[in-house]
């Protein structure tokens, strides 16, 4: 706000800001229904996984691994004792910390997330990718990230790719 009232969005910003709203409310249950056929899970135990895949020894603690998934520890908690029940993830206490718990992907979790991967890339890719010039791919990510960081929490860390769950999320 200033002194003369609410900055309203011009008529490209607001177009602009729709689309925004649009995406990131509709691209979430699009993965969703395309990861529960291809592989029986939802976006976000794709997602819990695949963050555990990206770590050296597939463990993470709890606190970090919702904040590197965007969600709450509530959340987690209950996605957890799903893939707990699959098999796939193990909590247990952190050997370094008593009172911190954490999360370590088992080896039928880490071929799950294999497994899963190209499908969830190529749908990524069909979504999102074949749709947007090559040329406009470093732009849109140079565009987003002053805006990512503007929001997120402060001290999150922002979601780097390394590993099998890298180039799937």
């Amino acid at each position: 706000m200033t002194e003369q009232g609410p900055r309203w969005l011009t008529p490209v910003e607001r177009e602009t800001w729709l689309s925004i709203s649009e995406l990131v409310t509709t691209l979430p249950g699009a993965l969703d229904t395309r990861l529960q056929q291809h592989a029986g899970i939802t976006f976000y135990e794709y997602m819990v996984m695949a963050m555990l895949s990206e770590q050296q020894d597939r463990t993470l603690q709890l606190s970090e691994l919702a904040e590197l998934t965007s969600g709450s520890l509530s959340r987690l908690s209950h996605v957890l004792t799903r893939l707990e029940r699959h098999g796939w993830v193990v909590r247990e206490r952190s050997p370094r910390n008593p009172r911190a718990r954490i999360a370590t992907l088992t080896a039928a979790g880490l071929t799950k997330v294999q497994e899963t991967a190209p499908a969830h890339v190529e749908d990524v890719r069909e979504l999102i990718f074949d749709v947007i010039a090559d040329d406009d791919v470093p732009a849109l990510a140079r565009i987003l990230r002053p805006a990512l960081e503007r929001i997120r929490p402060p001290g999150q860390r922002p979601r780097a790719g390394r590993g099998v769950g890298a180039d799937s999320s």
